[in-house]
This record gives C-alpha cells, sequence and structure tokens, in this order.
C-alpha cells in the first residue's frame, strides 16, 4: 500500500505533496487502475495531518481524472501515468541506480545530486510556457 511522507519544511502545501506522490507512485507503476488509494483515516494516523487535507488531494486527484472515489468502498485508481521506461526493472531505472551510486562514491550528497540532475532535466526537458 502506498505511504505518503509529508515534508513539513518543504513549503509545498501538504495537499499538493499527496497529489504529486500520487502522481509519482502511478508514473512508476507502483499503482494502476483498479488500486485503491489509503483511506483519509489510514493518512491521517500515519501523517498526522488534517483530514480535510488528504481529502483535498483526493479531490483535485479526481478532479484531473485519475481516481474515482466509490461510495462506502474506497478511492479507486482510474488510470496509469506509466511510461515504458519507468518501471522498477526498466534498463533507464537500472543505469540510474547505478549514476546515483556513482555520484554517492564521488562524494556528491543528495543536494549536489538534486542540482546536477535538475539542470540536466532543464537542459534537456525545457518546461513548457504555460498557455
Amino acid at each position: 500500500m502506498l505511504e505518503f511522507r509529508i515534508d513539513r519544511q518543504s513549503g509545498v502545501p501538504t495537499y499538493l505533496q499527496i497529489v504529486d506522490q500520487v502522481k509519482q507512485a502511478l508514473r512508476l507503476g507502483v499503482l494502476s487502475p483498479g488500486d485503491r488509494l489509503p483511506t483519509a483515516k489510514d493518512v491521517v494516523a500515519a501523517t498526522a495531518i488534517n483530514p480535510n487535507t488528504v481529502l483535498k488531494a483526493y479531490r483535485e486527484l479526481e478532479r484531473e481524472g485519475l481516481v474515482a472515489p466509490q461510495p462506502g468502498r474506497g478511492t479507486f485508481v482510474r488510470k496509469s501515468l506509466a511510461s515504458p521506461g519507468a518501471g522498477e526493472n526498466s534498463p533507464l531505472r537500472t543505469e540510474l541506480t547505478n549514476w546515483m551510486n556513482r555520484a554517492r562514491l564521488a562524494g556528491m550528497d543528495r543536494d549536489d545530486v538534486i542540482a546536477l540532475f535538475t539542470a540536466v532535466l532543464n537542459e534537456n526537458h525545457p518546461v513548457k510556457d504555460a498557455e
């Protein structure tokens, strides 16, 4: 089952952290259509956040067409965001894991890796302008 990690120091609203983590799980194939999201009660128990925050996140995911509530049963995934190269056993993931290990051996800390990855990502996949 999906477990949410809330970073209270990030400056990102908690509900958006939940939305982003669900989308990441959908992209990586951790969640698939038909899977049930944790109940708001379970998320509150695990993270100590307000139940309305969880419900707001789930409503946003529903608005985006990614999940659908089923009264009395829970909230279920409607569609996947997974791409072939992102799966757990994909060659690209293996290459990235190997690169991360080399970066750590080279003395790079988490912030160094994020900075380098973000720079290369922005060079190769620029953010599209909002229309």
